[in-house]
């Protein structure tokens, strides 16, 4: 009779699934790099969203009130249940109101378009747009998407709720998903509807959420306000702020807003700075049409500065922010010279795209895509600097800035004024520090985490 016996091969196969299933420890390497590992998941399962800590410890906070939810899809408990169904529905609630930002209460709304106001048809709630104002019409945005969006977004006209939208309300609620970078409207429709609520005497609740790309980094120029103050940008913070909705509530009611509102900030349970959105457990539900992943909010920072600029930001593709080009561009030119750079955390790859709206719509684009290899050290506002720089060297005939809009977005005219002057990035870069280090003591007593 013959016996069997193990294979060595089998018994290394047998060890690994051994280690891999015990709980024995982890590796302490970037957790940008890799799976994470089951006691990291332990972890991330405490972490609990402003929204479900309200409806734990604070519904007295609405007792025997009306209540008003400015929020979209994207807010949701760790179950995906929206926070629309869950206050609509909830016994100790009493929602008589909807507002929503731009792209819609729905989130189905492009840049640049308004909606309509509505009455929902699950729960029979009144649906009111702060963005445009109960959906008028702006003339020429079915012709030309980008230019409305860059003629509207910088007025704060038909952004703040109207008296008549607010006065059936006693409390309004936020919930919404920033995602880390100031020209992201979401910041400006809470503090304009703050300032609102602040007028009439309402009370204002913030429900946090995580800053997806941690609330440890900060980058970009401080707005020069009020000269730039926009609806892309309307107070001086940073353009990656580094701070939470919550946190900004906070900073905004206390330092900037004409009249301060009766604020309630209601923050995360178990949720640290360092923290990247991919290690809460909370699902990715897109904030807007064009914010698809982390991935993208990621590059945001700093990419979305081309909107400011007659380059392809890649809207109208499945990797808007990512994807960038234009039918002039010779990508795998523009990707070696970007990658010969050796810039911290990314790689560049050419890379061609028709996109299907916005710029160039269903022209062949040249360009690159941008690929975060470490999420750690990768600056996306000193990626894109070098990105407008090269482009700008290689073809000066071509590229172009939508100069008025590219300042705004920026909040100060220096950068692309010392861009254009062919003042290397790193010194653009250190130029900044200062008013960093100011807005690192400024925003210290607000935060809270």
């Amino acid at each position: 009779m013959r016996h069997w016996r193990p294979r060595p091969f089998l018994g290394f196969l047998l060890l690994a699934l051994f280690i891999g299933f015990c709980p024995i420890g982890h590796s302490s390497g970037s957790p940008s790099n890799g799976p994470q590992s089951r006691g990291e998941f332990r972890i991330k399962a405490r972490i609990k969203t402003g929204l479900e800590v309200f409806l734990a410890k604070h519904l007295d906070l609405v007792k025997g009130k009306k209540v008003g939810l400015l929020t979209n899809p994207a807010a949701v408990d760790s179950e995906l249940r929206s926070a629309v169904e869950i206050l609509a529905r909830h016994p100790g609630v009493n929602l008589v109101a909807l507002y929503g930002p731009e792209h819609g209460h729905g989130g189905q709304a492009q840049a640049g378009q308004s909606v309509s106001y509505y009455i929902d048809s699950q729960y029979h709630i009144p649906v009111f747009s702060l963005y445009g104002q109960a959906g008028k019409t702006i003339p020429g945005m079915p012709k030309d998407i980008d230019a409305t969006m860059r003629s509207f977004d910088t007025t704060n006209t038909g952004k703040a709720p109207e008296r008549a939208m607010v006065q059936g309300i006693d409390v309004m609620i936020f919930d919404l998903q920033d995602i880390g970078t100031r020209v992201y409207t979401y910041i400006s429709s809470m503090a304009l509807a703050m300032q609102a609520c602040a007028e009439v005497g309402l009370e204002f609740i913030v429900l946090d959420r995580p800053n997806p790309i941690t609330g440890s980094i900060m980058e970009g120029p401080l707005l020069e306000y009020p000269q730039f103050s926009s609806f892309v940008g309307l107070y001086p913070i940073p353009l990656r702020h580094g701070m939470t909705a919550g946190e900004l509530a906070r900073l905004f009611n206390e330092r900037f807003l004409e009249k301060k509102v009766a604020l309630t900030v209601i923050p995360l349970e178990g949720w640290r700075r360092e923290m990247w959105y991919d290690q809460t457990a909370f699902p990715w539900v897109f904030p807007s049409p064009n914010m698809p992943t982390l991935d993208t909010a990621t590059v945001y920072p700093g990419q979305v500065l081309l909107e400011g600029t007659n380059l392809s930001e890649g809207r109208g593709t499945t990797k808007p922010f990512e994807l960038f080009g234009a039918p002039w561009i010779d990508g795998y030119e523009l990707a070696k010279k970007l990658n010969d750079l050796a810039l911290p955390g990314v790689r560049f790859r050419e890379a061609w795209f028709a996109p299907t709206f916005s710029k160039f719509q269903g022209e062949r684009c040249r360009g690159a895509q941008v690929h975060v290899i470490d999420r750690a050290v990768f600056r996306p506002f000193q990626a894109t600097l070098h990105i407008i720089k090269t482009v700008r060297d290689l073809y000066p005939d071509k590229f172009q800035f939508h100069e008025e809009y590219f300042d705004w977005m920026m909040g100060t005219d220096k950068v692309r004024k010392a861009l254009q002057s062919g003042e290397p990035v790193p010194s653009i870069i250190r130029g900044l520090e200062k008013g960093l280090q100011d807005f690192e003591a400024l925003r210290r007593p607000y935060l809270l985490y």
